[in-house]
């Protein structure tokens, strides 16, 4: 009797839990409906009165797309709508081919967009725009019908909105104002857009045995690209000594296309891995053992404008220990955006996740501290004072806490200028990248072969034993 009374009472007690459990969770999701629902009705209620009450008729389309806007805005600097014609773009981006002047921008901290380098043999390169020209203003032939003046400042304008300004159909003209050093005022140009192709990945040979390789982007196929360079090189100089990376100025791109060409030269481990908002949504890439570059010296330079899928690239060769990154704190972004198409040809660039490298930093705000500083330098005072554009800028962007709760962000490098004499016009970071290249074979040469090397020398070069004894191995001496 007693254990009948006692396993009804524990029925009874697990009903009512039960019962009360469900209760809390209807009021809560009651509650959780009721409040999207006022916010919805608020929505509806402000599109009715915009569309009966503003002084001019209005495209309710146009202003349901304002609204997602202005969502995705409150979000961070990095999740956006895009219409059907941004959307087709970004495709086109990630293709490498493009209709427009063949530029490379970024945001100064003024407000206005400046000019990081003209592609090699585009209409901007054709027309003589230079590295850091300020452009003030632009014209389009044809602007939009929303704009009262024919030209519009680009200090009001995104980046994205200055890109797709500068961007159209092949053949047709635009004019750009552009500020430059020892200009009175700014200056008129007038660019024909054309078919602009970016070639992600191009190499040379800087002196016999020594490799340099520049990758721009990371699009569709660089990592084809990039293997198709890298043999060609080794044919070229019969195998190489050393390599040069350059990632300066890369704004990133593909995450598929970063874990790829890292593992060029890393055979084992993780390249990078992603966590989301929960533990279960963790998702490593890892290096595979094929198609591994041999093992000479590497240096990676990086500068300010060396962001995301590049930051990735660089912090996964520094915490493999297998190339030195030179250069400046890179730009710091280390979030990941996922782009949904949507139904009516529109997408939806959404931050879904943030990226660490192998030993697990988080690069966001921070960006990846060079093993050797070496920023560019430069004659101009006005230029050398001031600072370049970062993710810590952004207005609304993640910070290093959010990313690493409770983690102190390291500690800010000095940036100073390499004092090293070089003739004017050299590549300072390029000719300090080549040196240590040179300085670390050059020790390789002197330290020669290590034990087990000569070890293994000496087996191959005498008859083997016919009975062998134990003996202890002395360790392989470590290698950078």
């Amino acid at each position: 009797m007693r254990r009948q009374r006692v396993r009804f009472l524990f029925t009874f007690l697990a009903g009512v839990a039960a019962a009360v459990l469900a209760t809390s969770l209807s009021n809560t999701l009651s509650v959780v409906a009721d409040t999207r629902y006022e916010d919805l009705s608020l929505f509806t209620n402000v599109l009715n009165l915009v569309r009966r009450n503003y002084v001019e008729p209005v495209d309710e389309s146009e202003l349901i797309k304002g609204a997602v806007r202005g969502m995705l805005a409150e979000l961070d600097p990095h999740s956006s709508f895009m219409d059907s014609e941004a959307y087709k773009e970004m495709q086109v981006d990630t293709r490498g081919e493009f209709h427009g002047l063949g530029i490379e921008i970024t945001k100064r901290e003024d407000g206005f967009v400046e000019v990081v380098s003209p592609i090699e043999g585009t209409p901007a390169a054709k027309a003589g725009l230079r590295p850091r020209d300020q452009i003030v203003t632009i014209c389009p032939t044809e602007p939009p019908a929303d704009w009262k003046e024919p030209c519009r400042s680009t200090k009001t304008l995104t980046l994205f909105e200055a890109v797709n300004l500068m961007r159209g159909k092949k053949g047709s003209e635009i004019t750009i104002e552009v500020f430059r050093e020892g200009f009175d005022k700014p200056q008129p140009f007038k660019i024909t857009r054309d078919v602009v192709k970016i070639v992600s990945v191009s190499g040379e040979m800087l002196e016999p045995g020594y490799g340099y390789v520049r990758l721009r982007t990371f699009q569709e196929h660089t990592a084809e690209d990039l293997q198709e360079v890298l043999e060609k090189l080794r044919k070229e100089s019969g195998g190489l000594n050393g390599l040069v990376l350059d990632l300066r100025d890369n704004p990133g791109g593909l995450l598929d296309q970063a874990v790829k060409v890292a593992n060029a030269w890393i055979s084992d481990g993780l390249v990078v891995y992603t966590k989301g908002r929960a533990d279960a949504q963790r998702q490593d890439f890892r290096a595979q053992p094929s198609g591994v570059e041999a093992n000479y010296p590497m240096t990676v330079i990086v500068n300010e404008g060396t962001a995301s899928a590049s930051e990735i690239v660089a912090g996964a060769l520094q915490d493999h220990k297998r190339a030195l990154v030179l250069g400046a704190q890179t730009f710091g972004k280390g979030s990941v955006q996922t782009v949904y198409p949507l139904d009516d040809g529109s997408g939806l660039r959404l931050t879904t996740a943030l990226y660490y490298t192998p030993s697990g930093r988080s690069i966001q705000e921070v960006g990846i501290t060079p093993d050797i500083v070496v920023t560019e330098s430069t004659e101009n005072v006005a230029e050398a004072g001031r600072r370049r554009l970062r993710e810590g800028d952004l207005e609304g962007h993640f910070t290093h806490d959010e990313a690493e709760p409770g983690s102190a962000p390291p500690a800010p490098v000095a940036q100073q200028s390499d004092k090293t004499p070089h003739a004017e016009g050299t590549d300072v970071q390029l000719a300090r990248a080549l040196e240590v290249l040179k300085s670390w074979t050059y020790f390789e040469h002197m330290r020669g072969p290590g034990t087990a090397d000569i070890q293994e020398q000496a087996r191959a070069e005498s008859p083997p034993p016919k009975v062998q004894s134990p003996s202890p191995q002395e360790p392989v001496p470590a290698r950078p």
